[in-house]
């Protein structure tokens, strides 16, 4: 579905039960590509600066994904338009006193529309990377344009200007790029995601295996820290990894092309709930049962390891 070169908006397409959106994002495998919108989302500056000045994200990465992800699934899988709508504009409430000025002296306002628009356009395009890298059958152009036109209607529930929207996804695909190469930056929240001395976050956590196989934990916590980071950078456009000099090798790729061989190849287990658990708690999505309904995730296992932590700490938790 896709508008004329002289329309004055994006043409939207209808979300509901049976809409490619619903599909997409009622697959965990959607989430698989989220480090990749997550990282391109902080190399935009405003955003960068937002999650710098106005968050606890150095503390916590996880918390801001943990909060965030079932809010805006929720703007998804709405009954209807008018509760959808209701949704995203709870969403866009949250953010009106995020604003400020950013290391180089730039003001931002999280409800700058060209601002907002690319957090969306990130979830726009971890989906379409989802289907293009962890789906078995590719979508066909029709496909794409269907499910482009969707992601608009679902922006346009944030009730924020609609100014920047591509008409089509070929002019999502052109404007995405474009931003890639000539506006995207390593700012500091970046640079210290990508850090690992800085970010525990970007290795694996400490496994301990069992009995004789415990000489070999460190082993297998470093080949787990290094499948996580090809996973990380093998997510990213690779207009971005060549940018920023981010380290890829014929290594990397064979491995990242293994492993997206095998969540194809996994897909009947994966429909069938293989992969629900990673959903964050409360976040909705398709019951893998029965695609026609739509479920709550319970706390996922990091989200269950963090009130562990959290009661022998002697915290409370919620």
């Amino acid at each position: 579905m896709s508008t004329s070169a002289g329309s004055a908006k994006a043409e939207g397409a209808p979300v509901g039960p049976g809409s490619l959106l619903w599909e997409t994002a009622g697959d965990p495998r959607s989430l698989i590509p989220g480090t990749g919108a997550g990282i391109l989302q902080l190399m935009y500056p405003g955003l960068g600066a937002a999650v710098t000045d106005h968050s606890d994200f150095f503390k916590d990465p996880y918390d801001r994904i943990f909060r965030s992800i079932p809010y805006i699934w929720g703007s998804i899988f709405a009954p209807d338009e008018q509760e959808g709508r209701a949704r995203g504009r709870e969403i866009r409430d949250f953010h009106p006193h995020i604003k400020g000025t950013d290391p180089q002296g730039r003001r931002y306002h999280a409800l700058d529309p060209d601002t907002y628009w690319w957090a969306h356009a990130t979830f726009t395009w971890e989906f379409f990377r989802a289907r293009d890298l962890y789906f078995p059958l590719p979508l066909s152009r029709g496909q794409k344009e269907q499910l482009y036109a969707e992601t608009v209607t679902w922006y346009r529930r944030y009730g924020v200007s609609d100014r920047p929207v591509p008409h089509t996804y070929r002019d999502f695909c052109a404007r995405f790029d474009h931003i890639c190469r000539h506006e995207l930056e390593l700012t500091p929240a970046v640079q210290w995601v990508l850090d690992p001395d800085a970010n525990p976050a970007t290795g694996a956590e400490r496994m301990r295996l069992p009995g004789p196989f415990a000489p070999l934990s460190g082993f297998a916590t470093d080949r787990a820290s290094d499948l996580l980071r090809v996973m990380v950078y093998g997510n990213l456009p690779d207009s971005v990894r060549r940018r920023f000099g981010m380290r890829w090798t014929n290594q990397d790729r064979l491995a990242f092309a293994a492993v997206c061989a095998a969540f194809r190849t996994l897909d009947p287990a994966i429909r069938r709930g293989a992969l629900g658990s990673i959903f964050p708690e409360r976040t909705p999505h398709l019951d893998p049962h029965d695609h026609t309904r739509v479920v709550v995730a319970g706390p996922n296992p990091r989200q269950q390891a963090r009130r562990r932590a959290s009661v022998g700490n002697g915290a409370l938790v919620d």
